[in-house]
């Protein structure tokens, strides 16, 4: 999946720290008011709220293992890209349009879902440079329809933070893509289209000892591991009748999806006791774990009628206890929980002024 820069734009139209104690509290303190402004009433599991990111579209932040840092993509055309890059900042930071973060992707290709690796020292996203330097287009839509492409040239692989590629975890042809890594270190979960559709798969943190998670037709993806690592939360799309089913098939067949409709499931690590756990309608996506491993945080819009806004829910894992957690007016998602569950950093188009950017911000929790 192309995750997600470009669904940001057409919602908003339509729509190292030297003391090793602070890290993210070091930035979140002596500005209370400042941060408390960009909070609604409603949203009290935000103690503080800081915005760490100033213009273009940044999306898809994950912690390293030490919480020390953050690893993104962004589109920003200040910081001299011209698609998807991916980028990482010390989690006390704050960047402007004039004051780029380091990059650590290659700055060819588009790419996708970065994620750091146990070390600290790497990390894993996907990219297309193999297939061409240049970006590749980006249908946005087709016969009015929201679509997301499912570019064929993306491959999975590690780099260390200088941004040097050091290992290729996959070479399958087609699309593989949206790795994340299990917070034991052992395990890396993806979405690959090797079987002709789009699966999940896991291998080992090496690429070895592929095997293949999901096996109903649909769009399975965006998957994180539980805290513990014995479990799997994803979105996916499940058609049903003729028509949806030709739809999708014919949408794969061109390296497109549709994301309109989708609900969030959950199953263990291996597969096994694979269950629904939402089924709200529209868009529900972006899902990740509670630190306490009990419930899931993900975004929906199945609240709005017009197809946005997109907000952050709280849901418990056996499918009871909905809750809502931001009341934006526009775009809420991505949220990810620091491993010391204290923070959770997820993407908005709050405080943007009215325009199209979405951007990071860095949340003190508080259950």
């Amino acid at each position: 999946m192309n995750r997600i820069i470009a669904i940001l734009i057409l919602l908003v139209t339509f729509s190292s720290c030297k003391n090793e104690t602070n890290t993210a509290t070091e930035a979140t303190s002596g500005a209370t008011k400042q941060y408390d402004s960009l909070i609604y009433p409603e949203e009290t599991h935000f103690k503080s709220l800081r915005q760490v990111t100033y213009g273009g579209d940044n999306a898809e932040a994950y912690w390293s293992f030490d919480d020390k840092q953050l690893v993104f993509q962004s589109n920003n055309v200040k910081w001299d890209v011209e698609c998807d890059q991916m980028f990482i900042m010390d989690a006390n930071q704050t960047f402007t349009d004039s004051i780029a973060p380091p990059m650590v992707s290659t700055g060819k290709g588009r790419t996708t879902c970065s994620y750091f690796m146990p070390d600290n020292k790497h990390i894993i996203y996907a990219s297309t440079h193999l297939g061409d330097d240049n970006c590749p287009e980006t249908p946005m839509k087709r016969n009015g329809k929201y679509i997301w492409p499912i570019y064929d040239t993306y491959d999975i692989f590690v780099a260390d933070l200088e941004g040097n590629i050091v290992k290729q975890l996959t070479n399958e042809v087609g699309y593989d893509a949206e790795p994340t890594v299990s917070p034991k270190g052992d395990k890396i979960v993806f979405t690959s289209t090797r079987s002709g559709d789009l699966e999940l798969y896991t291998m080992n943190i090496d690429g070895s000892d592929v095997k293949q998670i999901t096996h109903e037709l649909g769009y399975d993806g965006g998957a994180f591991f539980s805290p513990d690592g014995s479990k799997l939360i994803f979105r996916s799309s499940r058609p049903k009748t003729e028509e949806e089913i030709k739809e999708y098939k014919d949408l794969l067949a061109e390296g497109l999806v549709q994301p309109t409709q989708m609900e969030l499931y959950i199953c263990n690590a291996d597969g096994s006791d694979l269950r629904q756990l939402t089924d709200l309608g529209n868009a529900n996506w972006s899902p990740f774990f509670h630190p306490s491993g009990e419930k899931i945080l993900f975004s929906s819009n199945f609240e709005s009628e017009r197809g946005f806004p997109f907000n952050l829910y709280m849901i418990d894992i056996d499918g009871k206890n909905l809750k809502r957690i931001t009341h934006s007016e526009t775009f809420d998602a991505f949220p990810v929980f620091s491993n010391d569950g204290k923070y959770l950093v997820f993407s908005s188009n709050r405080n943007n002024g009215g325009g199209r950017d979405t951007n990071l911000f860095i949340a003190e929790w508080q259950d």
